[in-house]
C-alpha cells in the first residue's frame, strides 16, 4: 500500500527524519519501541522496522542490545569543516555560472570549499538538500529559494540552522516568513519599472507584460510594470498581463502570444519576465508575421548570453559576478560575528538599462 503516491514505510521514516532535524526528536532521546509506534501510526511491526532500518542506516537512528534505540546525534555541527554550501535553482544555463565564479572566487580565496546543489526550482528538492547539507555538516549556506513567493513548507529546517548557528545567506529571492534573514537581492521593481518606461518614452502605448508568478522576481518586477504605466496615466488592464509559473515557463508564454494574434487584441511592446521569455515571445512573434521592434517592442530581463545575441533585446543588467561576491563576503561576516549593523556589504543591486534592437530600430 501507498500514501499520497509513497510506501507507508518510506512516508514514515521521512515524518521521523523531520522530526529528528527539527528538534522535535532530540539527539540522545530514545524512541519508542516497534510496537508503541505500529500502534500510534496504525501500521504493521513490518512496515516500522522498515522504516527504521532506514534512518539507522542513514545514521539517524542508532539501537543498543536490551536498551532500545535511540536518536543519533546527527545534528552535531562540527565548526571549521571548510565547506560551504551554495544552493540555486539552476547550475548549467543562463546567469548561474558566473554567479558561481563570483561566490567561488571570494570563498575560495577565504580557504572555503563548495558544495554545489541545483533545486531545477523544486521545493521539495530544496528540503531535501537541505537535510542532507545538515547531516553531513557545513560552515555556512548560499541559497536562492525555490519558489520564492510560495509559502515556505520547511522552515523547520531554517530554524534548525538557526539552531546550530549555521549562518545562511538567501540571494535573488526571500520567503515572506524570513524577511529579516540575510540577503542580497536585486531592484527587480526597479528593473521592471526601467523596461516598462523606455518602451513608453518610446511612443508605446499598448503594453503587455509576461511575469512568472511563483517568484519573488516575478511580482517585484511587475509592480515596476504598474508604477511605470501609473506615471504615464496609462490604466492597468490585467487582460494584458500574462502570469505563468515554473511548469509552464516553456509553453505559456508563446501560446499567450498566439491567443493576442488570434484574438486581434495585439499589444505595441511587451515587457518579458527574462530573457528566455523575451527569446521564446520574440520567435512566436516572428513565426506569427510581426516585425520586431516596428510591429512591437520586447523587453528582457538579465542582460544574459541570449540579450547579446543578433539584433539584441533591451534588458536589464544582471551582474552576476557581483551578486556572488556579494552573497560570499557578507557570508563571511556572519562567520566573523559581524552584526547587521555594521555590515559593509550593500544588500540591494541597483538595475541598469541596456537598450538594444528589440524595442529600436537597429541605427536609432
Amino acid at each position: 500500500m501507498a500514501e499520497n503516491g509513497k510506501a507507508k514505510y518510506y512516508a514514515l521514516m521521512e515524518e521521523m527524519k523531520t522530526d529528528i532535524l527539527s528538534g522535535k526528536i532530540r539527539p540522545g532521546e530514545k524512541l519508542p519501541s516497534e510496537n508503541q509506534l505500529s500502534v500510534r501510526y496504525g501500521l504493521s511491526r513490518h512496515t516500522v522496522r522498515k522504516a527504521l532500518g532506514i534512518l539507522a542506516g542513514d545514521g539517524y537512528i542508532e539501537s543498543f542490545q536490551g536498551k532500545g534505540t535511540f536518536c543519533a546525534d546527527v545534528l552535531r555541527q562540527i565548526h571549521g569543516t571548510g565547506n560551504i554550501a551554495v544552493v540555486t535553482t539552476y547550475i548549467s544555463d543562463y546567469i548561474f555560472p558566473r554567479l558561481i565564479q563570483g561566490i567561488d572566487e571570494v570563498l575560495s580565496d577565504n580557504g572555503y570549499s563548495i558544495i554545489l546543489k541545483n533545486t531545477g526550482n523544486s521545493r521539495q528538492k530544496e528540503a531535501r538538500f537541505l537535510e542532507e547539507l545538515i547531516s553531513k555538516g557545513i560552515d555556512g549556506l548560499i541559497i536562492e529559494p525555490s519558489k520564492s513567493e510560495l509559502l515556505c513548507r520547511h522552515v523547520s529546517l531554517y530554524e534548525t540552522l538557526d539552531k546550530y548557528q549555521i549562518p545562511y545567506i538567501f540571494i535573488q529571492g526571500l520567503y515572506t516568513e524570513m524577511q529579516e534573514k540575510p540577503h542580497i537581492l536585486m531592484d527587480d521593481a526597479g528593473g521592471g519599472y526601467l523596461v516598462t518606461k523606455h518602451l513608453l518614452d518610446s511612443g508605446r502605448r499598448n503594453i503587455a507584460g509576461f511575469f512568472k508568478a511563483d517568484d519573488r522576481q516575478g511580482i517585484e518586477r511587475h509592480k515596476g510594470y504598474v508604477k511605470a504605466l501609473q506615471e504615464h496615466e496609462i490604466a492597468y488592464d490585467p487582460d494584458k498581463v500574462v502570469w505563468f509559473h515554473t511548469e509552464d515557463r516553456r509553453k505559456k508564454p508563446a501560446l499567450m502570444v498566439r491567443n493576442m494574434v488570434r484574438q486581434n487584441s495585439f499589444p505595441d511592446g511587451i515587457v518579458c519576465y527574462n530573457d528566455q521569455i523575451a527569446v521564446q515571445v520574440m520567435e512566436e512573434l516572428e513565426r506569427q508575421g510581426k516585425k520586431i521592434p516596428e510591429d512591437v517592442a520586447v523587453t528582457g530581463y538579465d542582460n544574459s548570453l541570449y540579450a547579446r545575441q543578433g539584433q539584441g533585446i533591451t534588458t536589464i543588467t544582471h551582474p552576476q559576478e557581483k551578486l556572488g561576491e556579494m552573497a560570499a563576503k557578507l557570508l563571511l561576516e556572519k562567520l566573523s560575528g559581524v552584526p547587521d549593523e555594521e555590515s559593509k556589504v550593500e544588500r540591494l543591486i541597483r538595475p541598469e538599462l541596456i537598450v538594444r534592437g528589440s524595442s529600436v530600430k537597429t541605427g536609432i
